[in-house]
């Protein structure tokens, strides 16, 4: 995984992602869910935008991220104790009506995206929705200390066709980041 990195750059991705406007994957999110109040896990929850925003609508929110220090600024932001974890080890069982990984779980090697993915449905209710995203593309690559798993929908369903019959919808976004809008990402929604 990438801790070293979220730790050592934990300032700067704390405010450049609580600028980054969520609004479309939100909505994509919340539309799915088949209950409006109940427990959201933010998976890999970085500055604590998201859980932020699920708390604003009413929805109680647990919030994990590895980084340290980016978990101490988050619980701050969110007012709440974000969970210091590896998302590897989650151990939930039938409690979520959604699970929320955004630019999260693609740090994992394949072989440790296939155990959080099987975990996070365990963790869902029956009917709960699963969100991830994953930078848009074939090849995988390294940058700055981070290793980034990337996808298309050709490759996700080879690697993991166990979840075609799960699969709500694939989009594509752009980076809503300032200067990233080049950048494409792969979203994927699921529903146990």
């Amino acid at each position: 995984m990438s801790v070293k990195y979220y730790n050592e750059n934990s300032e700067s991705f704390f405010y450049e992602t609580l600028k980054a406007d969520m609004t479309y994957m939100y909505q994509k999110f919340l539309e799915n869910l088949t209950k409006k109040s109940g427990k959201i896990l933010d998976l890999g929850c970085g500055s604590g935008r998201d859980s932020k925003y699920f708390k604003s609508l009413g929805f109680q929110v647990i919030s994990i991220d590895a980084s340290e220090e980016l978990a101490k600024k988050a619980s701050k932001y969110i007012e709440q104790n974000v969970i210091i974890g590896d998302m590897r080890d989650i151990e939930y069982e039938d409690e979520f009506i959604g699970v929320w990984a955004c630019a999260s779980i693609l740090h994992l090697e394949i072989k440790d995206i296939e155990i959080v993915f099987r975990k996070i449905f365990k963790s869902l209710k029956k009917g709960g929705i699963f969100y991830a995203s994953f930078k848009y593309g074939d090849e995988n690559y390294i940058k700055n200390g981070r290793k980034f798993i990337n996808f298309t929908e050709e490759k996700f369903f080879n690697l993991f066709p166990q979840y075609r019959e799960n699969c709500i919808e694939i989009f594509k976004t752009s980076d809503v980041r300032e200067g990233r809008e080049s950048e494409s990402w792969f979203n994927i929604i699921l529903k146990k």
